[in-house]
C-alpha cells in the first residue's frame, strides 16, 4: 500500500515579498548618523539666517533720515521686494520664512530622534560623576536652551512678524513695531535670557556641527572652540545690545 508522504508547511520567508527599501535620503535619516547630517545642515542654515537677521537689525541705530524715513523700514521694504516683479511681492520673504521654519521643524524631530535613540542604546545611565564634569556646561544645557529657543522663535513671529501679542502694530513699520515691543520689560527681559540660551547653544552647536559633518580633526580643535566662541558672542551681544538701546532711549521711534 502506498505510504502518503506528509510536507511541512514552507516557510513564510520563502514566499514573502521582499521589503520595499526605503529612498535612499529616508533610509539614511532613519540612522543616527543621518540625524546627525540633519542637525548640522539645518544648523549651519539657521546660523547663517540669524547672523545676516542680526547684521540686519543694526539699521535700528542709524535713526531716520532727514526726509523721517528710518533705514530699517527701507530694508524691510527692499526684502519684501526681492525679485519682484518676477516674484510677488513678499514672495521671497515668505519662501524664506518658511524655509527656515522647515529647518527648525527638522533640526527639532532630528534632536528628538537622536534623544530617543541613545535612551534605547544605553536604557541605564552611566552613575560616574566622571562623565558628567567632562561635558562642558554648553553640552549639557543643549535642551533647555533649544526648549527657550524655540518658544522664543514662536513669540518672535507672533510679536514682530505677525503682530498678534504686539499692541498698536502696523506691518511694514518695523521701527515702530520693535521700539513699542521692546519698550515692555518683560518682553526685553525675555529677549535678553532668549538671546543667551540661543549664545549658549549656539557655542555648543557650532563647535559639534564639524564633528557631525566629519571635518572634525585635532589639529583644528583650536580654531573650531574661537570660531564658536566668536559666532555666539557676536550674536549675544548684538542681539542682547537692541532691548538696551531701547530701554535706555539710544534708539527710538518718532513718527
Amino acid at each position: 500500500m502506498a505510504q502518503t508522504l506528509s510536507r511541512t508547511p514552507v516557510s513564510g520567508t520563502a514566499t514573502s515579498t521582499p521589503a520595499k527599501r526605503k529612498p535612499f535620503l529616508l533610509d539614511l535619516y532613519s540612522t543616527a548618523v543621518g540625524k546627525k547630517y540633519v542637525m548640522a545642515i539645518t544648523g549651519i542654515a539657521m546660523i547663517g539666517f540669524v547672523i545676516v537677521h542680526m547684521l540686519g537689525n543694526l539699521k535700528l541705530y542709524q535713526g531716520a533720515s532727514a526726509t523721517g524715513i528710518y533705514p530699517i523700514d527701507t530694508y524691510a521694504e527692499w526684502l519684501a521686494t526681492l525679485l519682484y516683479p518676477a516674484v510677488p511681492k513678499y514672495g521671497v520673504l515668505w519662501l524664506a520664512r518658511i524655509g527656515l521654519l522647515t529647518a527648525a521643524v527638522l533640526h527639532v524631530h532630528a534632536a528628538y530622534g537622536l534623544t530617543v535613540m541613545n535612551r534605547r542604546a544605553r536604557p541605564v545611565r552611566y552613575q560616574s560623576s566622571r562623565d558628567y564634569q567632562v561635558a562642558n556646561f554648553a553640552s549639557r544645557t543643549m535642551r533647555w536652551t533649544g526648549v527657550i529657543v524655540l518658544l522664543f522663535l514662536f513669540w518672535h513671529i507672533a510679536d514682530l512678524t505677525l503682530g498678534w501679542v504686539n499692541p498698536g502694530f502696523i506691518y511694514g513699520d518695523v521701527q515702530m513695531n520693535v521700539v513699542n515691543s521692546l519698550s515692555r520689560v518683560p518682553v526685553a527681559l525675555f529677549y535678553i535670557v532668549a538671546n543667551i540660551a540661543l549664545g549658549i547653544h549656539l557655542f555648543h552647536g557650532t563647535w559639534s556641527l564639524f564633528q557631525s559633518m566629519g571635518w572634525n580633526n585635532p589639529r583644528f580643535n583650536s580654531w573650531r572652540r574661537g570660531l564658536a566662541a566668536a559666532v555666539a558672542t557676536v550674536i549675544v551681544v548684538g542681539n542682547v545690545s537692541f532691548p538696551i538701546a531701547i530701554m535706555t532711549g539710544v534708539v527710538t521711534y518718532n513718527p
